[in-house]
C-alpha cells in the first residue's frame, strides 16, 4: 500500500521532533570529565564518564574537568620583610577532586584559584626577607601550596604543587650583589694565596733545617742550580773562591753543549 503525503508529512515531522531531543537528551562524558547534573535547579549528582542519559529542557549539565590544570599567577610587586621592592610570578597547579562542590561552592573555582593564588603569594613573600626568597624557594612555594590547598579543598580542589617562577630585583641592588659577589671572590682568591705562601713557607723552613744538617746535600743543590743557569747561552757565571770545582764542573757542562750544539 503507498504511503500517502500526509504520513509523510508526519514522519518528518516526527523526526524533526526526535531526533532533537534524542540529542539533547544522550551525552557522552569523557574519562577525564564529570557531569554535574541540576534537575529543575535541584542537584541530582556527578555522572560519568561514558554515555549518560538527561531530561531534555528540565536537566541542566556542568561538565568538570578532572586534570591538572595550571595557573599562571601575574607578576606581583612585593616589599619583603627587609622593605626591598621585588617583582615575583608564580604557577599553581590544581584538580579538581569534588566535581559537585566544585559548581555549588564557588561562581568560577578557576579565576578563584588564580585570585587566592595572588593574595597568598604577596602575604608570604612579604613576611620572608630577600635573602630567604633567594635561597629558600623550595620552603616557599610549599608554604604558600600548604595555605592555598587548605582554602581550595573546600572548593573540592586540591592544590598539587606550587612554583615560584622569578624573582625580579631592582637595578640597583642587582649592580650591589655583584659587587659584594666580586669582593667575596677576591677575599677567597687572597686567603688561597695567602695560604699557599704559610705552606710554601713551611716547606722552605724544613728545606732549610735539613741543608743546615747536610751539608753536602746543599752543595749538591748549588751544583744543580748553576748548572741550569748554565744552560743559557752567552751567560758567564761566576762563583765563590772555594767553588772552583763546581765552576769548572759547569764550563764543561757549557762546553759540551755548544759541542753538541755545532
Amino acid at each position: 500500500m503507498p504511503i500517502g503525503l500526509t504520513e509523510i508529512v508526519l514522519i518528518l515531522v516526527v523526526l524533526i521532533i526526535v531526533i532533537p531531543l534524542l540529542n539533547a537528551s544522550i551525552k557522552i562524558i569523557r574519562e577525564y570529565e564529570r557531569a554535574v547534573v541540576f534537575r529543575l535547579g535541584r542537584l541530582v549528582g556527578a555522572k560519568g564518564p561514558g554515555l549518560i542519559l538527561i531530561i531534555p529542557f528540565v536537566d541542566n549539565l556542568m561538565k568538570v574537568d578532572l586534570r591538572v590544570v595550571t595557573v599562571d599567577v601575574p607578576k606581583q610587586e612585593i616589599i619583603t620583610r627587609d622593605n626591598v621592592s621585588v617583582k615575583v610570578d608564580a604557577v599553581i597547579y590544581y584538580r579538581a577532586v569534588d566535581p559537585i562542590a566544585a559548581i555549588t561552592k564557588v561562581s568560577n573555582y578557576h579565576y578563584s584559584i588564580m585570585m587566592l593564588g595572588q593574595t597568598v603569594l604577596r602575604d608570604v613573600i612579604g613576611q620572608v626577607d630577600l635573602d630567604d626568597l633567594l635561597q629558600k624557594r623550595d620552603e616557599l612555594n610549599k608554604r604558600i601550596q600548604d595555605i592555598i590547598d587548605e582554602t581550595a579543598m573546600s572548593w573540592g580542589i586540591k592544590v598539587t604543587a606550587v612554583t615560584l617562577k622569578s624573582v625580579e630585583l631592582p637595578e640597583e641592588l642587582m649592580r650591589a650583589m655583584a659587587k659584594q659577589a666580586e669582593a667575596e671572590r677576591w677575599r677567597r682568591a687572597r686567603i688561597i694565596e695567602a695560604e699557599g705562601e704559610r705552606q710554601a713557607s713551611a716547606v722552605l723552613v724544613e728545606a732549610a733545617s735539613m741543608y743546615e744538617q747536610h751539608p753536602t746535600a746543599l752543595r749538591l743543590r748549588e751544583l744543580q742550580t748553576l748548572i741550569e743557569i748554565a744552560r743559557e747561552k752567552a751567560l758567564v757565571v761566576v762563583t765563590e773562591t772555594g767553588a772552583t770545582d763546581v765552576g769548572k764542573t759547569v764550563a764543561m757542562y757549557k762546553a759540551l753543549k755548544e759541542r753538541e750544539e755545532r
